[in-house]
């Protein structure tokens, strides 16, 4: 009977100090909150196609899957992403009887990413000055 009543005291203090650190976490990011990156660019694969395209006027889908490595699946949904955010717009055609996909970086992309890169320069600046 002790010894249940140990255990239940000793979780019941890991659970207090459990929310007592989380408590502390919020605190601390109340106090050095820094303005958030952008998440539909700050992601590895849709920040690759979004900087491929303002390197290129346009890439069509293969062109794109190749560059970056990826597969249809994985391609398709990071650009529907970014096409849903108005960052890039798709063109869909045909030459002969093949299906051409094409992207193109948007004004509101070009803005999105060199407010990025500013944010990033910014950061290292930041860490090289310390």
């Amino acid at each position: 009977m002790a010894r249940q009543s140990a255990l239940k005291h000793s979780s019941r203090k890991k659970r207090e100090a459990t929310a007592s650190s989380l408590q502390d976490v919020r605190v601390v990011k109340g106090k050095h909150s820094a303005p958030s990156l952008d998440r539909l660019i700050h992601e590895r694969m849709r920040l690759g196609i979004v900087s491929a395209l303002a390197a290129n006027e346009s890439l069509t889908f293969n062109e794109l899957k190749n560059l970056m490595g990826t597969t249809d699946g994985n391609l398709s949904v990071h650009a529907r992403k970014l096409e849903d955010g108005g960052y890039i717009a798709c063109t869909k055609s045909f030459e002969g009887r093949l299906p051409k996909t094409e992207y193109k970086l948007t004004a509101a992309g070009k803005r999105a990413l060199e407010s990025y890169l500013s944010h990033m320069e910014t950061l290292i600046h930041q860490m090289r000055n310390r």
